[in-house]
């Protein structure tokens, strides 16, 4: 897996290719979901306010992005156990994937890894049908990143 992925010349650059699992213990392979866009999320905690609340909003207009053909995985540093119970206390129904070890191996290979504080940060990628990073959008701690950004990327990925 390469770390750090440097962005080409037109801002565009291959996502790392990566495979974790999911709250139940599957694997999750992005290369797999070649074909489909991809809404990549990460987030710092399970259970957190701030956490919880982007996620409830997601899982509340899921079927917009169902209708799209947009696959969203959110990624923690926590373990499958803890996403599993984080799952179904709070009724996501999309993949919460655990970066949990090697420890933050996959949020450090997008440039989402806060390593002072060992948890992804506040950063979403938008993956087109080829794997290809398409958009970035971040937030700082504690600063939910905004539902209407991740709407707009992928409009205008599908007039692309």
């Amino acid at each position: 897996m390469e770390l750090r992925p440097s962005p080409a010349v037109d801002g565009r650059y291959p996502a790392p290719d990566f495979e974790l699992p999911n709250q139940f213990g599957e694997p999750t392979r992005l290369s797999g979901l070649k074909g489909s866009p991809v809404l990549l999320v990460f987030y710092p905690f399970a259970f957190s306010g701030v956490c919880s609340g982007e996620l409830d909003e997601l899982e509340a207009v899921r079927g917009e992005f169902d209708r799209g053909g947009i696959r969203i995985l959110a990624v923690s540093c926590d373990s499958k156990y803890s996403l599993r119970a984080y799952a179904q206390t709070r009724g996501y129904s999309f993949d919460l994937l655990a970066d949990f070890w090697p420890h933050g191996e996959v949020a450090h290979a997008y440039g989402a890894f806060d390593a002072e504080h060992g948890r992804p940060l506040r950063a979403s990628f938008i993956i087109d049908q080829e794997g290809t990073v398409r958009r970035v959008i971040r937030s700082d701690a504690g600063t939910p990143r905004p539902l209407q950004a991740y709407r707009d990327a992928f409009k205008e990925l599908a007039s692309s």
